[in-house]
């Protein structure tokens, strides 16, 4: 679950509302239609008058209207400025947004890297003409034409904000920094019995991360690419942590409690996370180990069907830019995609969050949706996401 730090501090109730990932596995099958082609849509060619409203699929904390907060609030400027009255619905799993925005209803979405792929492939969000865009050029080109907001080059949609699933660990019962994830791989870690691990089907992939490193043999080369092999490898792996496994964790405020009490000793988290912990008193640190970390970022992506494009194109243009990217990111805790956002900052908060970073950046694998199609000479051979959710209930028993 992603929430804004201030609600993870004040608001617990609306914390426990969402989380990033598929890990209710709704049953969607649409990862592996990823494999057809993508269907040919036009991106929009120029912004038109605005319609009047905006309807969007949101991350809890990405569309704030004063009503949380009264001093947070971004989406009344915007209704002033455009005259585009917004109606946000907040979803609480990738798989929630995949199945709203399939309703039609909706012209814009906050979408993950574990959900965007099947947005695509399924033909719900169109491409988008860049060229509309005020502040992409600020936006650095590391995060742009990827593999979970492109095809071939053609972006279906423009970067908001990102992190790193970093390594969290109890520095009382942890001598020293783990310099691997073996920490919560390993049978006889220091944190066996007291590991904690990310409840959702996507983290299969932080397994096939471990595994590429010490297993050369399976010839990993993206986590989210995995042939039948190598994703048995990642669950074999899984199923052997599970007897380590404290908790698995959806809504962070409990993995904050674990931590605090110390029932967790090691694990995966996210920045605001461990910023959490922390200002609780926590006896804990966050690291990168050295096989990387798995990752998150997450695009405004139009809809095929939007009914309010010349709108949505508008709030694409106020979400980027830099002070309402620095009001966004500060009070969800994350990295902006435009890092002239620092500009209107706090002191030390880019810097925390490791804005325009670029070696940081590519030491994290970013979610995207796993697809039937490789990507490359191995073709149609790879497991794809509704395999994903099928294997993931068994693996935690």
């Amino acid at each position: 679950m992603r929430s804004p730090r201030k609600r993870l501090l004040g608001l617990a109730c609306a914390a426990a509302a969402f989380v990033l990932a598929a890990a209710g596995c709704s049953g969607d099958s649409s990862g592996g239609q990823a494999a057809q082609q993508v269907p040919r849509l036009s991106a929009q060619q120029e912004i038109g008058a605005t319609e009047g409203r905006l309807n969007l699929v949101i991350w809890a904390g990405y569309a704030e209207n004063g009503s949380t907060d009264k001093t947070i609030d971004w989406v009344h400027p915007f209704e002033k400025k455009t005259g585009c009255r917004v109606n946000a619905k907040v979803a609480d799993t990738s798989d929630s947004m995949v199945a709203l925005m399939k309703t039609g209803q909706y012209d814009g979405v906050s979408a993950s890297g574990d959900a965007s792929l099947r947005l695509v492939y399924g033909g719900l969000v169109a491409p988008v003409n860049t060229n509309l865009l005020t502040y992409y050029r600020d936006i650095p080109s590391y995060l742009k034409n990827q593999p979970y907001n492109s095809v071939k080059g053609q972006m279906y949609g423009t970067p908001h904000g990102y992190g790193a699933n970093y390594l969290m660990y109890r520095t009382d019962k942890i001598p020293g920094t783990p310099a691997s994830w073996s920490i919560v791989w390993d049978k006889n870690s220091a944190a066996a019995d007291h590991v904690v691990a990310y409840d959702s089907p996507i983290y299969i992939a932080d397994a096939a991360l471990y595994l590429k490193a010490h297993r050369p043999d399976l010839k990993i080369s993206d986590v989210y690419e995995l042939t039948q092999t190598q994703f048995d490898a990642a669950v074999d792996l899984l199923k052997q942590q599970r007897s380590n496994v404290n908790q698995y964790w959806s809504n962070y405020l409990d993995e904050v409690e674990a931590f605090k009490v110390g029932d967790n000793y090691a694990g995966t988290a996210w920045q605001v996370t461990a910023n959490t912990a922390k200002t609780e008193k926590a006896k804990i640190a966050t690291t990168i180990p050295m096989e990387g970390a798995t990752g998150w970022s997450d695009t405004w992506m139009v809809a095929a069907r939007a009914q309010h494009p010349n709108c949505m194109y508008k709030w694409m243009n106020w979400i980027t830019s830099p002070k309402v990217q620095s009001a966004v990111a500060q009070y969800f805790g994350e990295a902006p995609a435009n890092p002239k956002a620092c500009k209107y900052a706090a002191k030390g908060f880019c810097g925390q969050f490791r804005v325009g970073d670029v070696d940081f950046y590519k030491r994290l694998a970013f979610w995207k949706t796993p697809v039937a199609d490789c990507g490359d000479s191995r073709g149609a051979n790879c497991v794809d996401y509704s395999k994903w959710t099928q294997i993931w209930t068994q693996i935690k028993g």
